[in-house]
């Protein structure tokens, strides 16, 4: 588990892509010395276990379902990723609860600079849309935001201090970009549990009807007696 606050920008040192299976050395010299093998790593916001440590380079595999749904898939040696280990339980929740489970790619549509803000705008599908809220909590590579008031019906924008830019990747995002987004994982749990409310509703309407109209046919049935 995280709280999309990174603690450092990586460099991608080495892929090595096999038919099953792709192997990434990432140079993260701060955290290198903070995490173990087998310990979580988000990068950009996907969870990663921790295969090997060599002294600066913390080394990961990805499995075909991860390069196909996450932004990882297209890395390449030179990139650079944002990271963040997995939270301690004594640790203060700084961003909000990320689990480092991509729900979905989006695209930056467009960046503004405003006088002390940079707002990008990103396109999202509808599932990922619907969950979204207004001043609510996304994901974006890793990153914990907030989503702005206006959304349409297919994109979010996300309003950007100096400070974000300065210790995360998205200062290198230009339009056409493409990055991971994970949903509020609340968001998700009410989302899914009024569906199985609403579903289950449904069914019990249904047979009601059928009650119903068993119960009316037995009464207006002649008796056998």
């Amino acid at each position: 588990m995280f709280t999309g606050i990174i603690q450092e920008v990586g460099t991608v040192a080495h892929v090595e892509r096999t038919k099953g299976l792709t192997r990434v050395a990432i140079y993260a010299p701060t955290i290198a010395f903070q995490v173990h093998p087998l310990e979580s790593v988000a990068v950009n916001g996907v969870c990663l276990t921790v295969v090997n440590i060599r002294q600066s380079v913390l080394s990961f595999e990805m499995i075909p379902e991860t390069q196909r749904l996450t932004t990882l898939g297209q890395v390449r040696r030179g990139d650079t990723v944002n990271l963040e280990p997995s939270l301690r339980v004594c640790d203060r929740l700084n961003g909000h609860l990320v689990l480092g489970h991509v729900d979905g790619m989006g695209t930056v549509q467009r960046r503004r600079q405003r006088a002390s803000e940079l707002v990008v705008d990103i396109r999202i599908s509808n599932r990922i849309r619907g969950l979204l809220v207004p001043k609510g909590p996304v994901t974006v590579e890793g990153i914990s935001l907030t989503v702005g008031a206006t959304l349409t019906p297919s994109t979010f924008s996300i309003h950007i201090i100096p400070e974000t830019l300065r210790q995360t990747t998205l200062r290198a995002w230009t339009v056409g970009h493409r990055v991971n987004i994970e949903l509020d994982y609340v968001a998700k749990l009410l989302y899914q549990f009024v569906h199985v409310v609403k579903s289950k509703r449904q069914r019990y309407d249904v047979l009601a009807q059928l009650l119903r109209g068993v119960t009316k046919r037995n009464r207006h049935a002649e008796l056998p007696y």
